[in-house]
């Protein structure tokens, strides 16, 4: 009798672990066939190519762990590949410290964030989260016939920042001594 239930037991671990290996193999396969955001950042084009070929480009700030940019993976790929001839198409990852000066740039304080420039490497306009299919399909038609984006928040003017900071006389200050000099 005791024999029964270590036997009941055993098989009913069997089965569970046969149910695990098969969700995790077709997991694997899945997510394998899934369009990823790492291949399509490889296949981009060069963010300093995009910005100098003459044609207009769509970029996306994103990360490898957000669920928005993974959710569009889909949705851009379709459009890579329709557009693809007319738009450059550049994803920079913000975990990648390389793109800091751009992150701080075009103001990414969320992601994705995508930003729409003209042929000559003008920044036009700029959305932020994910956007359905057919958004962005409307805003990259926009972009190719040289009109203004329907959904996208354009950039205005701004005023650019004349920095008068002399860099030797900013060594020459400790700011925790609020006199300007250096105590020693």
């Amino acid at each position: 009798m005791s024999s029964s239930p270590n036997r009941l037991k055993n098989i009913i671990i069997a089965l569970v672990a046969i149910v695990l290996s098969a969700s995790v193999f077709f997991g694997f396969q899945t997510q394998a066939n899934s369009v990823s955001l790492e291949v399509q950042a490889e296949q981009s084009t060069p963010l300093n190519v995009a910005l100098s070929n003459g044609k207009p480009t769509l970029t996306e700030f994103y990360a490898n762990w957000c669920t928005s940019c993974q959710a569009m993976a889909k949705d851009l790929s379709t459009v890579k590949k329709k557009y693809g001839n007319l738009v450059n198409f550049v994803m920079l990852n913000i975990d990648n410290d390389k793109w800091l000066p751009e992150v701080l740039r075009y103001r990414v304080d969320g992601i994705p964030h995508f930003v729409f420039f003209n042929e000559q490497g003008q920044t036009i306009a700029q959305t932020i989260g994910e956007q359905p299919l057919s958004i962005l399909e409307a805003n990259l038609d926009a972009l190719v016939s040289i009109l203004p984006l329907p959904y996208a928040n354009a950039s205005g003017m701004v005023s650019p920042v004349d920095s008068n900071l002399n860099i030797e006389q900013s060594k020459q200050t400790d700011p925790r001594s609020h006199s300007g000099q250096i105590k020693s």
